[in-house]
């Protein structure tokens, strides 16, 4: 996509002028791809890709230029381009959303999606929505981040023992994504589960992460309870690993305005979730 120079909008923190959405590798704050990071274009691509990934942060930078699901690709720029006018003299990030926090992190916090006014305008998970202020509220109080608020990519929030991961990486119309779009995400996901050797529980923001974890790990030889757990607020079900390590995964609701504003999820209930996801695990 080509942008004017008329067209190019301050970045709300550093300034810098950016098109929407932000091309990699342009100096976006935390963006972990390079101009000439290789771009999957299908699900055979994503899964190859994906494999070639040494660490977290390689794998960021792949799965944040992936084009595999043509739905999702011209939503989240059409929304980048168009922009809520709130946000109108802010660019959009635009593009898919990587995972965030500790590279060696012992437990996980999994959602769904980025929203389409949130991670897909900063750049970042659970970032610049209410929502996301719920999450990071929590993992502040519990000694987990280092700020309690957030406002985009380059705010300087640090997460320390946890790493946030969605199952679809791009902002869906609607908030739903298709089966084939979850589908084709999952290599992201499955190789980001195998790049965190000392993951030790998940926590699950909703039914769709909870079945994301257990068909994830079914996939990837874990040992996973039969029948597979029902998804609840408070719900745990153990796997284990082929090398061993036992995981604990915690259900709750997950942080969306409507559970928070009608008090289906407290403060008190996501922080007790998140202690019994974070517990060490004997």
């Amino acid at each position: 996509m080509s942008e004017t120079p008329e067209r190019l909008l301050p970045h709300p923190l550093t300034g810098q002028l950016f098109a929407s959405p932000v091309p990699p590798g342009t100096g976006w704050p935390e963006d972990p791809a390079a101009p000439d990071t290789p771009v999957a274009h299908t699900a055979r691509q994503v899964r190859e890709l994906a494999a070639t990934a040494q660490d977290v942060d390689q794998l960021n930078a792949l799965c944040s230029v992936c084009s595999a699901c043509e739905r999702l690709v011209e939503w989240r720029e059409d929304v980048a381009e168009r922009k809520r006018a709130s946000f109108a003299g802010e660019p959009y990030w635009g593009r898919p959303v990587p995972s965030y926090g500790d590279p060696h992190a012992r437990f996980a916090v999994v959602g769904l999606a980025p929203a389409a006014n949130g991670g897909n305008r900063t750049g970042r998970m659970f970032t610049g929505d209410r929502s996301g202020g719920w999450v990071y509220a929590a993992l502040h109080r519990a000694g987990y981040a280092e700020h309690e608020t957030v406002s985009t990519a380059g705010d300087g929030q640090a997460l320390h023992g946890v790493r946030m991961i969605a199952p679809v990486r791009c902002a869906p119309p609607a908030n739903k994504p298709t089966p084939e779009e979850k589908a084709t995400c999952s290599g992201w996901f499955d190789r980001e589960i195998e790049l965190l050797p000392e993951l030790r529980g998940m926590l699950a923001l909703g039914g769709i992460a909870w079945q994301t974890v257990l068909a994830a790990t079914a996939r990837m030889g874990w040992e996973v309870p039969r029948p597979r757990p029902k998804f609840g607020p408070g719900a745990v079900a153990w796997l284990r690993t082929p090398d061993g390590r036992d995981i604990r995964l915690v259900g709750c609701y997950h942080v969306s305005q409507r559970n928070t504003f009608t008090g289906l999820l407290t403060e008190q209930m996501l922080d007790d979730a998140l202690a019994l996801a974070a517990a060490p695990v004997e």
